[in-house]
């Protein structure tokens, strides 16, 4: 099953939707925040469309198709979840027409997933003035 996974993955980063492929040019090579992304990865038995696995986060896109398998994707979206991560979920159609704020609401799920710029060693609190 593995082995098929991989070989699957690997088909699809070579067939790219053109929103996947869109995507893709701005969150390849740590252009987007600086965030290491893989795109078409395995995450146990799913292939999920982006990753960022340092913030944990997954990004799908979907295109006609998903709107007749809703229920299929609610519960890979509750098993990844479950997994830790976080999903979001886009129309192609969004990524193609409304790249921009697409975007912003990636930056904005990982900015929320962000580490404190300044912890303090030990999870030791700042002394209250």
């Amino acid at each position: 099953m593995k082995r098929m996974n991989v070989i699957r993955a690997q088909a699809l980063r070579q067939n790219m939707t053109d929103a996947e492929r869109l995507l893709w040019r701005h969150l390849r090579n740590r252009l987007f925040s600086e965030q290491k992304f893989r795109r078409q990865h395995e995450i146990d038995r799913y292939i999920v469309d982006f990753v960022c696995a340092d913030a944990q986060l997954v990004v799908e896109l979907d295109g006609g198709q998903h709107a007749e398998q809703v229920e299929k994707d609610q519960e890979r979206t509750r098993r990844l979840k479950a997994m830790g991560y976080r999903v979001l979920r886009f129309w192609n159609d969004d990524v193609l027409k409304n790249t921009e704020a697409v975007l912003e609401v990636i930056l904005g799920a990982l900015a929320s997933a962000a580490p404190h710029p300044n912890p303090l060693p030990g999870g030791e609190r700042e002394p209250s003035t």
